[in-house]
C-alpha cells in the first residue's frame, strides 16, 4: 500500500540545495521549469522541464539549481510488498528519467495532490490517497512505455494544434478523426496512447486553464466566463471546474491563487 510523507513545491528558490543523504522513501520529481542537478548514487544527472524523475528508497542523493532557478514538484512517498510485485519500477530499485508524453496533464494531477495536502477540504485524505495511486501508477506508464510509432506522435500533434485553435468550439470526435482521415475508435486510441488522456479531456483541460486565467485576470462574471469557453450551461461548466481544480470558480476567483507562479496545467 502507498503512503504518502509529505509533497512540496519549489519556486524558483534562489540557492536551492539538498545535502548528500541516503533516501529512507521513494521521490518523484516532476519539473516545471528550469533545469536542477542531482547527484545519485555518484552519478550526475540533470532534470529539466517536462521531465519525470523517480529515485527509489535507499537512493544516495544530493541536488542544487543548474543554470538558475526552478520550478518542481516532488512528491515523497513508502510502497508496501504488494506494490513491488504490482510495478516494476519498484522491484527494479533504480533511477529512472523520462521525458512524459502528456506535461499538461501531469503537471495538474501533482497540482491537485499538492493543493490537497496543504488545505483541510473535507475527505482529503481519501482524495490524496487517490491521487497519489494515480500518480504513481501513470509514472510507472510512462517508465514502461514503448515511444510511440512516428506516425501517432504526428496524428497526434495535428489534433492537438487544432484544438488549441478552436478550444472554445464544439468538437466531436468525427470531426477530429475526418481531419486525419482515421475512424473514430482509433482517433480516440490512438490520442490516449500519445497523450495519455482523451481528446475530450484535453479540451476540457485546454478550457479549464483558460478559466482560471480569466477568473484570476478579467472582470468577466463566472457566467460570462462560461459562456465565453462554450459551457451554456452553466452548472456543467461549475462541475468540470470542481472536477479538475478541486475548487468552485467562486472560491478560486476569490483565492488569491497566482496561476502564474503555480499552474495548474
Amino acid at each position: 500500500m502507498l503512503s504518502l510523507r509529505s509533497v512540496h513545491f519549489d519556486n524558483r528558490i534562489p540557492n536551492w540545495r539538498t545535502n548528500l543523504m541516503l533516501l529512507n522513501h521513494n521521490v518523484l520529481v516532476l519539473m516545471i521549469e528550469g533545469k536542477i542537478k542531482y547527484t545519485i548514487n555518484d552519478r550526475t544527472v540533470i532534470g529539466e522541464k517536462g521531465e519525470l524523475l523517480f529515485l527509489p528508497i535507499n537512493t544516495l542523493r544530493a541536488g542544487e539549481n543548474h543554470e538558475g532557478e526552478h520550478q518542481k514538484f516532488t512528491v515523497l512517498f513508502n510502497h508496501g510488498e504488494e506494490d513491488s510485485e504490482e510495478l516494476p519500477i519498484f522491484r527494479k530499485g533504480q533511477f529512472i528519467k523520462c521525458k512524459i508524453r502528456n506535461f499538461e496533464y501531469f503537471k495538474h494531477r501533482f497540482e491537485k495532490l499538492y493543493l490537497e495536502v496543504v488545505g483541510d477540504g473535507k475527505f482529503n485524505r481519501y482524495l490524496v490517497s487517490g491521487i497519489l495511486q494515480e500518480v504513481v501508477g501513470m509514472a510507472a506508464r510512462e517508465f514502461e512505455l514503448v515511444e510511440a510509432a512516428p506516425i501517432k506522435l504526428k496524428l497526434a500533434n495535428e489534433l492537438q494544434k487544432y484544438m488549441v485553435a478552436h478550444y472554445r468550439q464544439p468538437v466531436q470526435i468525427d470531426e477530429l478523426a475526418s481531419l486525419i482521415h482515421r475512424s473514430s475508435n482509433y482517433t480516440i486510441s490512438m490520442f490516449r496512447e500519445v497523450m495519455g488522456i482523451s481528446p475530450i479531456q484535453y479540451i476540457h483541460l485546454l478550457r479549464m486553464k483558460e478559466a482560471c486565467n480569466l477568473l484570476t485576470n478579467s472582470d468577466l462574471s463566472i457566467t460570462e466566463i462560461s459562456d465565453y469557453l462554450g459551457y451554456y450551461d452553466h452548472s456543467y461548466f461549475f462541475r468540470i471546474f470542481k472536477k479538475y481544480t478541486s475548487m468552485s470558480p467562486t472560491a478560486y476567483k476569490h483565492s488569491g491563487l497566482d496561476p502564474p507562479s503555480l499552474q495548474l496545467f
